[in-house]
């Protein structure tokens, strides 16, 4: 017997005893090492951080991440899963600043280092317990007794091993370059990072700026003749920016060499601006009066020149200059030379290749600490380098707008500029700016010297190393991330921070002399080390009490300050969580690389791009071979989620009021991986009516009957196969095929799909079909067939659910295999995966069933139009077809057709002309085919009607009294003549349907169950209690 089942069931309740079962036999334990010694399937945890709750999007990941090691581990794969966390980096210190109510990093120092570091370490763990309850409670299966963390000694010293492994290959450098700077962090992002953070909607003013031209620069040019002309009424030469805080650090005007040029005069100025945009700027008061081109006023030596807006030594702010040192005739390294102070300072007119012609005047303004092509052509065209701004992204020197953060200076520069006559026009614009993607402050484009990883060396490998990459969705490899590796830059990954693995480089105080240290044991090894402290803490402030002396002068070695890119430290995973090199080189090599990762599509640029470039890098190979990538989740009305908001999701709601299985079903099933979804609960309740419950209700059906007849699928009874019962092993056989080559090809959306149509049709068609052959009262060879074939169904779709909702599968499972089998494995995740029996596939029978299916929907839509119910039997149906085969199929299921529609009489035809609805027939039509119904109803199908009606009425009536499903009742009625005849003539019929043991014509004696019903035009009183 089957432990009973009832249609009703609470998910929530039903997987907590399940997670109990689990925990209590360590079933996720038995089986990974159920096949140790097996292939190994490797997953990599791309590690969360855990410093808050987690979001609904962080569910979504893991249960993909779930899914395919389930799978494999049923295929008889070896798959052990590590857990990880990562714990370092900026979200970490934001939190503690904000807790501590810090707001700078002079603050965070006043503070004390060691005492905030301590904070960031209590604080990643803070949130852990939750993190792994929910992990647990969504059944995603993963190691987290042994999970590597990655402020562990241990970790840091791997990644300072592949740092050391990078410096060797001369792969490292440090280098004076505009990076992205967040001045609210106080550190350089990567280029990766900051791809992260792009807003369009960010406003910003567009400002025109006249630049006054030097009269005496034009002498070297062919504006010479207008020298007077320029003495007597101004030039200027006309640039537009969107940034006004740059403008202090202007050094320099650009234009297209060839480009046309036109200088304009108005009644108190001339205005030089490309003559394509001339109407554009809206120069409707000036008129041209002669056409150059860009080369002819371009040249440091003997191009225009111009006064500064801002000569930098009237306000305090050095002046420094780019000058380049050859050390070979191909090798030389720029410095930035401090000048003397110059009250006649000027600015040259510079050809670029990087200037539009599209906006703007066609003139570019150029400041070498704030923009990476400024810097290049600092470099390229020894300008002077003037730098007005701090790191905390306040204007420095003695400016009317000294001290204001760069973005709140520009309306006070902006009117300082127009009251000296400088400003032409000001406006506002909308376009797309970077911001930080962690503290959402807007990013400065910051010349300054950061240590970089020259991962554009090794371009062409990594590019390469994409190719043997297998990407779902397949766009992504060659769209996002492969354009991202095209046009790869180096990565940026010092950073000006705290709580972070610490950069692994010395330097001599001495000599400037740099070292990188591979290993603690290096580091020990080192001449006259000291400040090595046990028990040892790698993280700072500790780490900067370490010096020792220079191998090249004897001086002091002193660490550099920074910490490195948090990013590196999860891109180290594959071998850092093992201590690699240092321990563990064989587990290292047996999952390396990794069979499996999968991530949101923002990692293709985080994540994802980190494990490729570090892997590339130091072992020459990816170190993955498939990825899912996943859109990311809005809410219902496509909005992005955000606590500003109020629109975040928690997942706790969602799990308790409707369970994990139906949650991870619609995180799979809406919608294929890298496509944005669309959240909200009621959709997750969608799929737990419509397949869940449907499933359930399926399963109780099943246990319910089987258990009333005692069924006992060890025992081996005379069978009597039907075209239905055939019809759905066919299916089913052909599902196993199709969810086995979903899940291979990493496509859990299509697997889930398949079952759930599969379900559907065992439900709605095979379930529905075959009712009565479970109802009847003797137990014969088709009633045996039956429940064989149902239970074979459902136990083999509880193991191919097992990947995908694995609470329900392990329900089904532990009632229908273990209860009836004491020497069966005691969990379905702990059995094979089915196999499909390919001679049971019958395409002929399936086509035709599917065909069968489609005719009677046209039928149920004609009964519709004409407003019959499927209960009135009808006395005929004509059924046109495209084919002779197809006919012939229908003829073979003609008796599911007939009972289906509840028709007396079908005729299937291929040439059979339209019927005329005035004839007594109503049609409904799909393309080819057709369904006519005959409307006209004979006393004798009224009837009958009725009957049906009756025991509708009669089944409510059941239900309403709570009586068991195998409960025999005894009817009572009282109504006229016509009711009467009913009863009498369809005795028979009303007891099977509705197990009545008598009908009787009296009053309900006291104690029964009554209603009052009118049934076409009757009044009939109803009353049934349960036969003793």
């Amino acid at each position: 017997m089957f432990r009973p089942v009832s249609s009703k069931v609470n998910l929530p309740e039903l997987e907590s005893n399940i997670l109990t079962f689990w925990k209590e036999h360590q079933i996720f334990q038995r089986s990974v090492e159920a096949r140790r010694g097996a292939t190994r399937f490797t997953m990599y945890e791309g590690p969360p951080t855990a410093n808050g709750s987690p979001g609904i999007h962080l569910v979504l990941s893991r249960v993909f991440k779930d899914i395919i090691p389930r799978y494999k581990t049923m295929k008889g794969c070896y798959a052990p899963r590590k857990g990880g966390w990562d714990t370092h980096g900026l979200p970490v210190e934001l939190e503690i600043e904000k807790m501590l109510n810090l707001s700078s990093k002079a603050q965070i120092e006043d503070y004390g280092v060691a005492k905030f570091n301590a904070h960031c370490r209590e604080s990643v763990f803070r949130y852990l317990e939750e993190w792994e309850a929910m992990t647990e409670r969504i059944g995603f299966w993963l190691d987290l007794e042994n999970a590597y963390r990655t402020l562990d000694n241990s970790y840091i010293e791997s990644c300072w091993w592949a740092l050391k492994q990078l410096w060797d290959k001369g792969l490292i450098y440090l280098g004076y370059k505009v990076t992205p700077h967040c001045p609210r962090c106080g550190t350089s992002l990567s280029s990766h990072e900051v791809a992260l953070g792009y807003r369009d909607d960010a406003e910003d003013p567009s400002v025109y700026i006249k630049f006054k031209l030097v009269p005496s620069s034009v002498a070297t040019t062919v504006l010479e003749p207008f020298f007077n002309s320029f003495l007597l009424k101004p030039a200027y030469l006309l640039a537009w920016t969107t940034t006004p805080w740059t403008l202090p650090g202007n050094t320099a005007l650009a234009v297209v060499p060839d480009a046309d040029y036109s200088v304009m005069e108005g009644k108190d100025d001339h205005l030089i601006v490309a003559s394509v945009l001339v109407e554009k700027v809206g120069l409707a008061n000036y008129h041209e009066v002669i056409k150059v081109k860009g080369a002819d006023i371009a040249g440091v030596q003997k191009g225009l020149r111009y006064a500064p807006l801002f000569n930098p030594h009237k306000y305090s702010i050095e002046r420094r200059q780019f000058r380049r040192y050859y050390e070979t005739k191909d090798t030389w390294h720029v410095a930035l030379e401090i000048q003397p102070e110059d009250k006649d300072l000027s600015f040259p007119v510079i050809d670029a290749d990087f200037v539009s012609l599209e906006e703007g005047t066609g003139i570019v303004h150029i400041a070498p600490a704030f923009g990476e092509v400024d810097f290049e052509a600092g470099e390229d065209n020894d300008l002077d380098f003037v730098q007005p701004v701090d790191l905390e992204g306040k204007i420095t020197g003695n400016y009317p707008f000294a001290g204001r953060f760069v973005k709140d200076a520009d309306p006070l520069i902006l009117e300082y500029l127009k009251s000296r006559g400088l400003l032409y026009r000001s406006e506002r614009i909308t376009h797309t700016y970077p911001f930080c993607w962690r503290c959402e402050s807007p990013l400065l484009y910051y010349a300054k010297k950061s240590w970089y990883i020259k991962t554009s060396a090794k371009k062409d490998m990594l590019v390469s190393g994409n190719a043997q990459i297998t990407w779902y969705p397949e766009y992504i490899k060659h769209g996002r991330f492969g354009n991202w590796l095209e046009n790869n830059v180096d990565w940026a990954f010092s950073r000006e921070r705290y709580w972070g693995t610490p950069l692994n480089i010395w330097s001599c105080t001495g000599c400037g002399n740099y070292e990188c240290v591979g290993s603690v044991n290096e580091l020990k090894a080192k001449p006259d080390v000291e400040g090595l402290v046990e028990p040892l803490d790698l993280h700072r402030p500790f780490v900067d009490d370490i010096v020792f002396s220079c191998s090249r002068c004897g001086g002091r070695m002193k660490r550099q300050i920074e910490v490195i890119d948090c990013w590196f430290d999860s891109g180290a995973m594959p071998f850092a969580q093992w201590h690699y090199p240092f321990e563990n080189v064989d587990v290292f090599s047996s999952s390396f690389p990794a069979d499996y990762i999968s991530e949101a599509v923002d990692q293709t640029r985080g994540w994802f791009y980190s494990l490729h470039a570090i892997s590339t890098l130091i072992f020459d190979r990816p170190c993955f071979k498939n990825v899912i990538c996943l859109g990311h989740i809005l809410d219902a009305q496509g909005e992005k989620m955000s606590k500003a908001k109020g629109n975040v999701v928690d997942p706790w709601s969602i799990l308790n009021s409707y369970g994990a299985d139906a949650l991870r079903w619609y995180l799979v099933t809406s919608s294929p991986p890298g496509n944005v979804r669309r959240f909200s609960s009621e959709a997750v309740g969608e799929v737990l009516r419509n397949f869940l419950l449907t499933l359930w209700n399926t399963y109780s059906f099943f246990v319910t009957y089987a258990n009333i007849d005692r069924f006992d699928p060890k025992t081996t009874v005379a069978q009597s196969f039907s075209d239905l019962d055939r019809w759905v092993l066919s299916r089913l056989n052909q599902l196993i095929i199709d969810v086995d080559e979903a899940l291979e090809h990493y496509d859990p959306t299509l697997a889930g799909r398949k079952i759930e149509a599969f379900v559907d049709e065992l439900s709605n068609w095979y379930v529905r079909r075959s009712r009565r052959r479970f109802w009847k009262s003797q137990s014969d060879a088709d009633k045996m067939a039956a429940y064989t074939t149902l239970y074979h169904c459902l136990v083999t779709l509880s193991k191919l659910l097992a990947p995908l909702a694995p609470f329900i599968a392990e329900e089904i499972y532990r009632n229908l295999v273990c209860s009836v089998d004491s020497e069966a494995v005691e969990s379905v995740h702990l059995t094979d995966f089915p196999v499909a029996d390919r001679t049971q596939i019958d395409e002929k029978l399936v086509n035709a069933t599917r065909l069968a299916i489609q005719i009677c929907g046209l039928g149920r839509a004609a009964r519709a139009r004409a407003a019959i119910k499927v209960r009135q039997p009808l006395s005929k149906a004509l059924v046109k077809v495209r084919s002779a085969d197809e006919e012939k199929a229908l003829q073979r299921l003609s008796y599911q057709v007939r009972d289906e529609l509840n028709v007396k009489e079908i005729k299937f035809s291929v040439g059979m002309k339209s019927v005329d609805e005035s004839s007594g027939y109503v049609v409904a039509v799909d393309g080819d085919y057709w369904v006519a119904i005959a409307t006209e109803l004979s006393p004798e199908l009224k009837a009958e009607g009725l009957a049906r009606e009756i025991v509708r009425r009669l089944q409510t009536m059941r239900r309403a009294a709570g009586l068991d499903i195998a409960d025999h009742i005894i009817i009572y009625y009282q109504d006229g003549k016509a009711i009467q005849q009913v009863m009498a003539r369809f005795a028979d019929y009303i007891k099977q349907e509705t197990l009545a043991r008598e009908l009787s014509l009296a009053l309900p004696p006291e104690g029964s169950y009554t209603d009052r019903f009118r049934i076409s035009d009757h009044e009939i009183l109803l009353g049934i209690r349960k036969a003793v």
